[in-house]
């Protein structure tokens, strides 16, 4: 077999002696260097189409929501950040997550934002044709322009680059500063079009006061009164699934014939029935609703439902006033995926 020189000069890069703290600073200085170049060689290849994708999200009704595998998944994590803290709703699914259930969270009226430097990343690529059916239009990022994900994408913006720093070209390294460059592009792009202003990021950053806002009682952010999704136990599963539609919070309530909270039904529950029941559309949704769901008392903190959100990995949560009634519902998004915690009253 032949030998492949580059690959023989990324092994001599990679096992070349290091001598001394002068090494180590040339080593930081080629590193930069490498990285700075990867993201100047982005600039020349910019054109209408980031454009067309930055009016696309600031004249969009829904979210931008950011899903990316790996390394990738990692600055898209970041992204989110960047986005929400500066006014565009936004949150980030896991491509595996989305395949199981996950998916039910995004509407047609969202911006997907698809991370691969290669586009060809098989669990990405899995769920774009459920994205497209869904009606969400599709932007990738990626430094491979034609790919898998390119071609099944409505738009694609290249942000691929020359070389990798790390010295044997494995490790992502140049690639996802460029991805991560791009992105705050985007952001940058949003906050002139939006006219964002140092009140508004102060709005979004409380800063020191986090940690107060987050022992606010529940009763003051929960959902309350019609936008509950809620359904009888002997509603037909075909009816709680419009109302989980309606509400669009991926789930519904199963109240009894007293009021009280006897099950709840969610995107991952319906994946499941689905599995287990042939006949679904002929069933009650108390069959098939996961049962005595865990809830929280309205006066607990907004620390206390997270806490306990995460601790179970469940991302709805009903709440129950003092005589222990419904009185209103929590979805992790509404608290903190959109990029600020929501409150009615005091804020």
């Amino acid at each position: 077999m032949k030998e492949d020189p580059a690959a023989h000069g990324a092994d001599c890069l990679a096992s070349r002696a290091v001598n001394g703290d002068s090494d180590l600073v040339e080593i930081a200085r080629e590193v930069l260097r490498i990285e700075a170049d990867g993201i100047l060689h982005l600039l020349d290849r910019v054109d209408g189409t980031f454009a067309t994708a930055a009016r696309w999200v600031f004249e969009s009704t829904g979210r931008v929501i950011v899903t990316g595998i790996g390394k990738s998944g990692i600055v898209g994590r970041k992204i989110v950040a960047t986005l929400s803290s500066t006014g565009t709703a936004s949150f980030f699914l896991h491509p595996v997550e989305g395949m199981h259930g996950d998916l039910g969270m995004v509407r047609d009226e969202d911006i997907v934002l698809a991370l691969s430097n290669s586009g060809e990343t098989d669990e990405l690529n899995a769920i774009i044709p459920s994205l497209r059916r869904m009606g969400a239009r599709i932007i990738a990022f990626t430094g491979r322009i034609p790919s898998t994900l390119s071609q099944h994408s409505d738009l694609a913006i290249y942000t691929g680059v020359p070389r990798e720093a790390c010295p044997l070209g494995l490790a992502p390294t140049s690639s996802t500063t460029a991805l991560l460059a791009m992105g705050d592009a985007l952001a940058v792009a949003l906050i002139r079009m939006r006219g964002f202003q140092a009140g508004d990021f102060r709005r979004y950053h409380p800063g020191g006061h986090l940690g107060e806002r987050l022992q606010v009682p529940l009763r003051d952010v929960m959902i309350q009164g019609g936008a509950i999704p809620v359904v009888g136990s002997d509603t037909p599963v075909a009816d709680a699934l419009q109302e989980m539609s309606r509400k669009g919070m991926g789930a519904t309530l199963v109240l009894g014939d007293s009021g009280e909270v006897e099950g709840i039904y969610t995107d991952g529950d319906l994946r499941r029935s689905l599995n287990r029941f042939p006949d679904l559309h002929r069933r009650r949704i108390d069959e098939v609703m996961t049962r005595k769901p865990r809830s929280i008392d309205w006066d607990r903190s907004v620390a206390d439902a997270l806490e306990l959100m995460e601790r179970h990995l469940i991302t709805v949560l009903p709440v129950l006033g003092p005589d222990g009634e419904l009185a209103g519902i929590l979805h992790l998004h509404d608290l903190l995926g959109k990029g600020r915690i929501r409150f009615t009253r005091g804020a």
